[in-house]
């Protein structure tokens, strides 16, 4: 698998998120990353669920730990790429998302909308998203990454049928002691 820490990553985009990426990948390159890009011209391009899916299948694939993806909204790309096995696809607009969709969320997958987000807000966007990872930031707040991995986990392996089975609560529920928010934490 190509990891993030070795400054690997994928992306891709449809012919609405060509511009934003082709921004944020030579802001990438340029600091040294790594990347894929399924989708080099706007010919190569595709629908923006089918590109969704090409790149959830590089995480399903353990091909990569982490991809961003382009669209108009950000959100047609990012419910295809959802229906992949182990994505945790998350959508922003803003820098404080992305950070917080690494360290809180454990999200391998960022989705951004090129009709909402500028090119340097997106470049800030995927430097926040990728040198992050769960936990990062909140190490003073007790509880903190305990709270979060079970979040990931029940979604990692949730199974439907089985949660309907239980009455539409989870299985064998985890839990862990979220101490008081640490005063002057911003989000």
């Amino acid at each position: 698998m190509k990891l993030t820490k070795d400054r690997h990553v994928v992306v891709g985009a449809d012919f609405a998120g060509m511009a934003l990426k082709d921004a944020v990948k030579a802001h990438l390159i340029e600091k040294g990353w790594q990347v894929e890009d399924l989708t080099p011209t706007t010919d190569q391009s595709d629908m923006y669920h089918r590109v969704g899916f090409s790149l959830g299948a590089q995480i399903a694939e353990h091909k990569y730990e982490k991809a961003l993806a382009f669209c108009g909204s950000g959100m047609g790309i990012h419910i295809a790429a959802s229906k992949c096995p182990h994505v945790h696809a998350a959508v922003c607009e803003t820098v404080p998302s992305a950070l917080r969709a690494a360290t809180a969320n454990n999200s391998n997958l960022l989705a951004m909308g090129a009709f909402f987000t500028a090119p340097r807000l997106g470049c800030a966007m995927a430097d926040a998203f990728l040198e992050h990872s769960l936990g990062e930031g909140y190490e003073h707040w007790g509880g903190f990454y305990e709270y979060h991995e079970i979040g990931y986990d029940e979604c990692e392996n949730f199974d439907y049928a089985a949660y309907r089975a239980n009455d539409f609560r989870v299985v064998d529920p985890r839990e862990a002691h979220l101490e008081t928010e640490p005063k002057g934490l911003a989000f």
